[in-house]
């Protein structure tokens, strides 16, 4: 039987940026993934209300993993109406649709991962599923055995060829990642300036189109819709 290892990767996506792509791309190659799915949240528990809806954000991650051989976009937590978008509901949903916790790798930032100890059944979680933790720009996964000596033993840098534990564990990936953020895209739009390089030319489409983030004043800035674009195969316009 073929081994299979799912990495999931959540957020907001309020929009989905290089640095996302950037994290789930290392830990895709670091760890082998036979699939990557991007799971945006429908309401985050630790973050205010998105604001942009669900059915942007899909569509803006739907866009991004486009053309990513074993990327896609799931919708399992855009399914539970309002309630919160728990990690550890997620993945209960995942072990109820057969996936056992040591086929899946939910992919996060070292900057998140150094918060874990807030999240909804901490502990617990951590034996849900492998952990990859990524380096971000400020955030070297170099420095957690030491910030946080209470998961150091479950701590493992992933290296080429190496065997994965048969329990869940804590994987480092010190890889670079582009030094980005949602809030700072945010912030950009608002004042028209140009977001080139900060997203998925796909996913700027889509934003200019639908006037996204962006005040009434720099709406006229937007884009021409053209007939082949991508976003507007999504939704069936021209």
């Amino acid at each position: 039987m073929s081994v299979r290892r799912i990495g999931l990767l959540g957020g907001t996506f309020d929009p989905i940026h290089m640095g996302h792509l950037d994290l789930a791309t290392a830990a895709h190659r670091a760890l082998g993934l036979t699939q990557v799915l991007v799971i945006p949240a429908n309401v985050p528990p630790h973050r205010p209300k998105p604001l942009t809806s669900a059915f942007h954000r899909f569509a803006m991650v739907a866009l991004a993993v486009a053309g990513r051989p074993d990327w896609r976009v799931s919708d399992v937590e855009l399914l539970l109406n309002e309630a919160p978008s728990y990690t550890a509901v997620t993945l209960r949903r995942f072990h109820e649709r057969g996936h056992v916790p040591t086929e899946l790798f939910f992919l996060i930032g070292a900057d998140a991962f150094a918060q874990i100890t807030t999240w909804r059944d901490y502990p617990g979680i951590l034996d849900g599923a492998h952990f990859a933790v990524i380096s971000r720009p400020g955030h070297s996964v170099t420095t957690l055995p030491d910030r946080m000596p209470a998961q150091a033993a479950r701590m493992i840098v992933a290296t080429p060829g190496m065997t994965f534990p048969e329990t869940p564990s804590i994987f480092l990936i010190d890889a670079p990642t582009a030094e980005v953020s949602s809030t700072a895209i945010r912030s950009r739009l608002t004042t028209g300036d140009s977001i080139d390089g900060m997203v998925d030319p796909r996913v700027r489409q889509h934003i200019e189109q639908h006037g996204l983030y962006s005040s009434p004043l720099h709406h006229r800035r937007r884009s021409s819709p053209s007939a082949n674009s991508a976003a507007g195969r999504l939704h069936g316009q021209d």
